[in-house]
């Protein structure tokens, strides 16, 4: 395609802000990127693994895995649960290793003990951190200034729904 006097060419995935951005906004290339880039820092890790103490290690792979799979986590929110699984997969592994555990023994203790949350309630916690700080002014503005508190709106404050604590998100478009 030809923009001017330039040519565009059509790509499958962007990169963006360190975001994979696929066609079908799936976020497959985003997670796929991401596991690959966590599981090679395992390896690393457990290459290294018997000349580290526990508290190392609970320094290292917070530092080095689970920032990569916290960061930008909220525009995982509605990904399919093979992705979310995926994800999974490398707390799962990454607990595993912190505790010398074997593949075939029950991750869920070993996650309660490292206080690490499951990858669903992880993107939920990280949307309802990004919502607090939208409602008390710690956001950038262009997130802010789309959430409205209901009773906020004047056309809604004779309603029920106006003496709620329920949201509003306002389209681009729309005044304020």
């Amino acid at each position: 395609m030809r923009v001017g006097s330039t040519s565009v060419f059509t790509v499958a995935t962007i990169r963006d802000l360190g975001v994979y951005l696929d066609a079908d906004v799936s976020m497959a290339a985003h997670v796929t990127a991401t596991v690959k880039a966590c599981f090679a820092a395992l390896r690393q890790i457990r290459s290294v693994r018997r000349s580290l103490s526990r508290e190392a290690l609970l320094t290292v792979i917070p530092a080095l895995i689970v920032s990569k799979l916290d960061y930008c986590c909220s525009v995982l929110a509605g990904v399919s649960g093979t992705l979310q699984r995926r994800l999974q997969s490398v707390f799962n592994a990454a607990a595993r290793l912190v505790f010398s555990a074997r593949k075939s023994e029950h991750v869920t203790p070993l996650l309660h003990e490292l206080h690490w949350l499951k990858v669903p309630e992880r993107i939920q916690f990280r949307l309802c951190v990004l919502v607090h700080r939208c409602l008390h002014g710690n956001a950038p503005p262009y997130l802010a200034e789309t959430l409205r508190l209901t009773s906020d709106i004047e056309s809604r404050r004779r309603l029920r729904s106006g003496s709620t604590s329920t949201l509003l998100c306002r389209q681009r478009d729309e005044p304020l």
